[in-house]
């Protein structure tokens, strides 16, 4: 039977093509910090773009359904062979995947002068064709237990329909049931595969350095709770935005998760950030959530969109770039351990997100607190771009022969 290292060596075209983090971290990164850049002059009312999207909207969209579509297509295309036995997509398939993205990319750039129906097709093609992929590999490989990923994908997607059928009707979507969906859908999956990932990579670094406290096992009983709170709380917020029981809800899962992240023995991983970062981009879940109750149940606390972004930039945007770099130091044979360049991606990050948040709650300086903040993104993505991208663009030279 072909192995998924001799279906790699058997690729001759570009590295890119090999494994599905490849193409679609670095592309990720590169469009984050592209999109940044071109965001910042928008915002500043210096630059417009074709797009049918008013330019909070676009830039609303190209983060949450643009960036993490990506990010969680190379997590999953690289994540489910693994979970299922059977092997990855490489090679030209890999190619029309990330193409398709790429259409997407464009077809919302220049979506001024294309019908919406239209748009929204190009748009949908790559995360529906991906998703059908997915669950043909997980439904062959009969791996059940995941079955709750398709979901959170599908949410995911549906949530990128409405988007664009709001902006097609001339509503502001950047604050829409489609962007408050697919952020929930992105919320929950990290609850989920994070809820996984973190306690188990904290648990094999500690178990390593023979330590005396290890992290609770992921997905007891408490876990369980926590999860079904943060949904209710998340389906609340997606159907009754400024209602009250949505800020109790959503303060309860807060408390919940914030309760749950502190039984994963964080505290003992200080030496290395590659860790240490996982319980930090967890730790805006809760976060987000008891901003969101916050603003809610009293107005004005951070601004609507500055609590948003405890979990658009903060949980998502550092848990993504925490993924990637692990990942990819993982599947390129590196020593998984943060270097001097990961350590200052993942700090412009952290001082990107409270940036824009403190533009929330400080209305007065929310013009130099934005900029501040859009710089410091470009410096994380692009900074991984520049120090990861020779990981991702080549292989190593073991495996050229």
């Amino acid at each position: 039977m072909t192995t998924t290292t001799e279906q790699m060596r058997a690729w001759t075209g570009p590295a890119i093509l090999t494994f599905g983090f490849r193409p679609f971290f670095f592309g990720a990164a590169v469009w984050a910090a592209l999109a940044m850049a071109l965001w910042v002059p928008m915002l500043s009312g210096h630059l417009t773009l074709p797009t049918a999207f008013d330019p909070v909207s676009w830039h609303a969209h190209e983060f949450l359904f643009g960036y993490l579509g990506a990010v969680v297509a190379g997590f999953l295309l690289t994540a489910v062979p693994n979970w299922t036995g059977r092997l990855p997509i490489v090679g030209w398939r890999l190619g029309m995947l990330a193409g398709l993205w790429l259409l997407g990319r464009l077809a919302v750039a220049v979506s001024g002068g294309v019908p919406p129906a239209l748009v929204a097709a190009l748009d949908l093609a790559f995360p529906v064709f991906f998703a059908l992929l997915i669950a043909r590999e997980i439904v062959a490989g009969k791996n059940w237990r995941n079955l709750i990923v398709l979901a959170m994908l599908g949410g995911f997607i549906i949530g990128n329909a409405l988007f664009h059928w709001e902006a097609a009707q001339g509503e502001y979507a950047a604050q829409g049931y489609g962007l408050r969906l697919g952020l929930g859908a992105g919320i929950m999956m990290i609850a989920v595969i994070g809820g996984r990932i973190v306690p188990s990579f904290t648990r094999n670094w500690l178990v390593k350095r023979r330590s005396a406290v290890l992290p609770v096992a992921p997905m007891q009983s408490f876990d369980k709770v926590a999860l079904a709170a943060l949904l209710v709380a998340l389906l609340l917020w997606v159907a009754l935005p400024l209602g009250t029981l949505t800020g109790l809800a959503l303060a309860l899962a807060g408390v919940l998760h914030a309760l749950r992240l502190a039984r994963w023995a964080g505290h003992r991983t200080f030496v290395e950030p590659l860790v240490t970062v996982l319980h930090a981009a967890y730790a805006f879940v809760p976060l987000g959530a008891l901003a969101l109750a916050a603003e809610i149940l009293a107005p004005g606390s951070f601004g609507m969109a500055g609590a948003q972004h405890f979990w658009m930039a903060g949980a998502i945007g550092l848990m993504t770039l925490a993924v990637m770099t692990r990942a990819t130091l993982g599947h390129t044979g590196q020593n998984l351990s943060a270097g001097a360049g990961t350590v200052a991606i993942y700090l412009a990050l952290i001082l990107s997100v409270f940036a824009r948040v403190a533009g929330g709650v400080f209305p007065e300086f929310s013009g130099p607190l934005h900029t501040v903040a859009g710089l410091s993104w470009i410096v994380a993505f692009g900074g991984f771009a520049v120090v990861y991208g020779a990981l991702l663009l080549r292989l190593p030279a073991a495996k050229r022969v």
